[in-house]
């Protein structure tokens, strides 16, 4: 582990002198999406040592502009009253988060229009970003654990960021959360800005990659699928189109997601005009 000094030098934690301007607050409306950094797929070709990484958490993006918790759709999440009490008066970034395997009862609490007080005394916010804050993302990271720290709430954290020097620590790491729950990485390269959209200064590392896209159509099943779905035909986020067969269960098939929908599925590779390959059917997005 790299002590402060080399944090230091390679630009990754700020000196104790330094004065930095506090972030602002950006306020979305009742019905607008909100501002977010998105991920692309790690490639072995990037530089490890170029980027801060954390834990990649299952759980559910949550946006805070200062005075209103959000989905990424811009609707308001309603949490209880001492959960957004705590929070400051500045733009956050992060995860609703119950712990390793929790994600559906964790959608579960948050997506009530009611809190129910004890399922949210069982979840933590991690927080991972300032949007629309203008400095480096190592920058960033520093102040945000600083701020995050000293509101000495337990369920209000900012997530680890760390460093790694080259591509065998990095799977060394990427293994080890993966043995303990975990579900991969996220690589944010220590000097990039904040911008909103995908962006390829932020990275997610799984042992299997995984992407959301919208249904377009059931495509009827044949043989033992008679009568049924066979296949969703999904449109990925760069545009292009083609046909999900596998990692249906039998009521998924009778039932299938709504066209219009937004489903996550895994896959191992890509092909060379750059569809998923070996693609499996995951869960559908929840309604935000």
């Amino acid at each position: 582990m790299l002590g402060r000094r080399a944090l230091l030098h390679a630009g990754l934690v700020l000196p104790f002198a330094t004065v930095l301007p506090r972030p602002q607050a950006h306020a979305a409306t009742a019905t607008s999406s909100v501002d977010a950094m998105l991920a692309t797929p790690w490639q072995a070709r990037l530089h490890p040592a170029d980027y801060l990484v954390s834990e990649k958490l299952d759980g559910v993006r949550a946006l805070w502009d200062g005075s209103t918790l959000r989905f990424r759709s811009g609707r308001p999440i309603a949490a209880p009253a001492w959960f957004l009490a705590s929070l400051p008066a500045i733009s956050l970034d992060g995860e609703l988060w119950a712990g390793w395997r929790s994600f559906d009862a964790l959608s579960g609490a948050v997506r009530k229009d009611v809190p129910v007080d004890a399922e949210w005394r069982t979840l933590r916010y991690m927080v991972f970003d300032l949007p629309h804050d203008r400095r480096p993302f190592a920058q960033r990271a520093s102040y945000l654990a600083d701020l995050l720290a000293a509101t000495a709430q337990p369920w209000l954290q900012a997530v680890a960021q760390t460093t790694v020097p080259d591509a065998a620590a990095l799977q060394a790491r990427l293994k080890k959360v993966v043995a303990g729950g975990g579900e991969g990485l996220v690589l944010h390269r220590a000097d990039a800005l904040w911008m909103p959209g995908r962006s390829e200064a932020l990275r997610k590392l799984k042992v299997q990659s995984d992407e959301e896209g919208t249904v377009l159509a059931h495509v009827a099943g044949r043989g033992k699928y008679q009568g049924r779905m066979g296949a969703l035909l999904l449109q990925t986020p760069d545009g292009q189109r083609f046909a999900l067969g596998t990692g249906f269960s039998d009521a998924d098939r009778a039932n299938p997601p709504a066209v219009g929908s937004v489903v996550t599925y895994r896959y191992r590779d890509r092909t060379v005009t750059g569809l998923p390959k070996f693609a499996s059917f995951l869960r559908v997005r929840a309604a935000e």
